[in-house]
């Protein structure tokens, strides 16, 4: 049983609003080698930039992506958001309490969970290691056991709970952490890139766990940091995309990759039949297929009747209409956009 955010937000914001960054900014000092420190022992060491102005909102109880290359920032605002790291300007509040001035409400708050986890005990086995953890957080050794048992048979991990972590998989390991980061039943989860290192079928069923479990069961808002984007739009309710530490697009997937204003689009895959005619109602990308078939994602104006008009004049024109949908542009485009320069506008 993993309940229902019972790890109660108090005095939080009551505008249905869980996490909320205002002008938030991260800066480092860049580490300087042994010998950079010895030939040049006062030379003012480089700032790099993790975060730059990120304004962001959270709605209670969605799952939320935070989307972007390597190097984009995602991590440093998770870990931002969880109290790990200070913020050099700005703030960001989880359920109304500031992370700054509030960090160890926050962190009854949240739970975090990495991809690269390296704070469990190796010798110890996955019981042990939960146990450990769920005394830190103030239970008792009973509750601690009870807690630790229910999460394990959650998660599927019971038969192997008992063996040393260091014996585990890379998805047995994802599983135990994951149970930690529920140990305390946070109304937050933080998930960063948590499909990384798993197989396909690990993959699938912790996507649907986080679905099915963290939010429609339990309730709870979850954060997504990662850069696979068909798992985003599996699974994200609204997304923020960072490049260089900062948003640049911020939204549903909808508003995100969907058509302009006024407009619609459609995926068409027909056969035969020569160019699409050209009409100002409308535009198509052409892209071939395997078996000689052609996708034609169209952009349009004018609804219904614009649509029937382009049929009208692709079947006229010799094509067979194999399939017709509506759909968006999707993240994939966004992001080609965003590398040839047209989504940083």
């Amino acid at each position: 049983m993993i309940g229902a955010g019972t790890g109660d937000p108090g005095t939080g914001d009551a505008s249905g609003v869980a996490v909320r960054a205002e002008g938030l900014s991260k800066n480092y000092l860049k580490r300087r080698s042994l010998r950079e420190l010895a030939r040049h022992p006062f030379a003012t060491a480089e700032t790099v930039t993790g975060l730059t102005d990120v304004d962001l909102v959270v709605p209670r109880g969605s799952i939320f992506g935070i989307l972007g290359p390597n190097g984009a920032g995602k991590t440093t605002f998770l870990k931002v958001l969880s109290g790990l790291i200070l913020p050099t300007r700005g703030r960001v509040e989880v359920e109304g309490h500031d992370v700054a001035r509030d960090d160890r409400r926050v962190r009854e708050l949240i739970g975090f969970v990495t991809a690269d986890e390296r704070s469990f005990y190796w010798r110890l086995s996955g019981t042990e290691n939960l146990l450990f953890f769920a005394r830190l957080y103030g239970f008792d050794a009973a509750g601690a056991r009870r807690r630790v048992d229910e999460l394990a048979a959650t998660m599927e991990i019971t038969e192997f709970a008992g063996r040393q972590f260091m014996s585990y998989s890379t998805g047995m390991r994802q599983r135990l952490a994951i149970c930690r980061a529920l140990l305390h039943d946070p109304p937050v989860v933080c998930l960063d890139e948590p499909t990384r290192s798993l197989d396909p079928i690990a993959a699938k069923h912790l996507r649907e766990f986080i679905a099915a479990r963290l939010r429609d069961d339990a309730r709870k808002t979850v954060l997504l940091a990662t850069h696979n984007l068909a798992e985003a739009e599996e699974l994200c309710d609204r997304v923020a995309i960072l490049a260089k530490g900062r948003v640049v697009r911020q939204g549903s997937l909808e508003e995100i990759a969907g058509a302009p204003p006024g407009r619609e689009r459609y995926v068409l895959v027909v056969a035969g039949g020569g160019p699409v005619p050209p009409d100002p109602r409308w535009s198509a990308a052409v892209d071939p297929l395997a078996d000689g078939r052609r996708s034609l994602n169209v952009t349009l104006e004018g609804g219904g009747p614009a649509l029937t008009d382009l049929l009208r004049a692709l079947i006229a024109g010799g094509a067979v209409i194999a399939s017709c949908a509506r759909g968006g542009a999707g993240l994939q485009e966004v992001f080609d956009q965003m590398d040839d320069g047209r989504g940083l506008e």
